[in-house]
């Protein structure tokens, strides 16, 4: 077993009747790693935290835990703790009993019940809420107790299940940055899932992007982002135009009736790639200085930055600038070499960026649908 290496996933797969939940899937997760399970609803990432946890079995495959195989011990016997959306606190108990809850279980002595709740307390930035009763809480306090009585037991790892899910905006990219803080501080493995592709990026040391029950990629926030595999994960981390290319010799590809120089190699002399451009990177200059050159047809102001919308050959490209281009007007896109990555072919080849049927209506249905889950 790898170094440092705390929990195993080798073949581990999952039907529910027909429909298979994970595919033989192989993951491992370091000691005192923040990684982060990242996905649509149903791509399995909550299934296989739960596989860790105990609460499921796999039909195929071993749950390694320090070495040794864990599949048949239960829940409470192994060294992780979970905390879920709902956090399921004792609303009878005060904020004191609700974080010793777990070490009166364990039969510790009272002195050090208070110690380690004192301590708990003080780590999730609670001090002086002892007596508080768990409904006079906001939901951000409460997830911080429900983080102390999980961290109470001193579990060698947390798994949290969209945690943050409950909170408004603002209140979760607080806690998410307090997340992180308790992390490091107590240097014990995180495994957290979301479909929250911002809170993936900010929080973690390794994202794995997960769908159809099969692992896309894993790496570092920076390298999923920059250097996505497939159309798949570009399409899922942040925005992306993918269009069709030709690779047509190393550092050299062509696509939307032009060529340009790229910083990638080892593709076969005219292969058919997918080409990523991300909406940041691509510079507005005039028609004529443009290497491609597209009209406007639409523009949404986002605060920091113009959403514009160019058709380019029928293709729809979305770009992200500060300024102003109205919509009718002809415009020049300048891409730097460093700004396109290329992407082998794959079965989600022409399923995702091109955004003919980009609209403000398509987000709220699709915040819509999630909040009816």
């Amino acid at each position: 077993m790898e170094q440092n290496v705390i929990i195993e996933l080798k073949n581990i797969s999952v039907a529910f009747g027909d429909n298979q939940v994970l595919k033989d899937l192989n993951l491992s997760i370091r000691d005192k790693e923040f990684i982060t399970l990242l996905g649509p609803s149903g791509c399995g990432k909550t299934t296989t935290l739960r596989i860790i946890a105990g609460f499921m079995h796999p039909d195929e495959g071993d749950v390694i835990f320090e070495g040794k195989k864990i599949n048949s011990i239960p829940p409470h016997k192994r060294h992780v703790n979970t905390i879920f959306q709902r956090y399921a606190l004792f609303p009878h108990l005060n904020v004191y009993e609700n974080v010793a809850f777990g070490l009166r279980i364990k039969k510790m002595p009272e002195k050090q019940i208070k110690e380690k709740v004192e301590e708990m307390l003080s780590i999730v930035n609670l001090k002086g809420f002892n007596k508080r009763s768990i409904n006079s809480l906001s939901g951000g306090q409460q997830q911080r107790v429900a983080i102390a009585r999980a961290l109470a037991v001193d579990p060698k790892v947390l798994l949290l299940d969209e945690p943050l899910g409950a909170l408004d905006l603002k209140l979760r990219k607080d806690m998410q940055v307090e997340l992180k803080n308790i992390q490091q501080r107590l240097g014990i493995t995180f495994i957290y899932v979301t479909h929250d592709q911002e809170e993936a990026l900010s929080m973690s040391d390794t994202v794995v992007v997960m769908d159809g029950g099969v692992i896309q990629q894993i790496g570092t926030p920076i390298d999923i982002y920059n250097e996505p595999k497939n159309a798949f994960v570009a399409d899922f981390i942040g925005e992306s135009n993918i269009i069709d290319g030709i690779m047509r010799e190393d550092y050299s590809v062509d696509f939307s009736g032009n060529n340009f120089k790229c910083l990638d190699s080892g593709f076969a002399k005219n292969e058919a790639v997918d080409v990523v451009v991300r909406p940041e990177d691509v510079d507005i200059v005039s028609p004529e200085k443009g290497m491609l050159t597209g009209i406007v047809t639409s523009v949404t102001f986002k605060g920091v930055h113009f959403e514009i919308i160019v058709d380019i050959k029928g293709f729809k490209w979305m770009i992200q600038t500060t300024d102003f281009h109205p919509e009718g007007v002809e415009i020049g896109l300048f891409i730097e070499p460093d700004a396109i990555h290329i992407m082998k072919k794959s079965e989600y080849s022409g399923m995702f960026g091109d955004y003919s049927s980009f609209s403000e209506e398509f987000d709220e249905l699709s915040v819509l649908d999630e909040e009816a889950e």
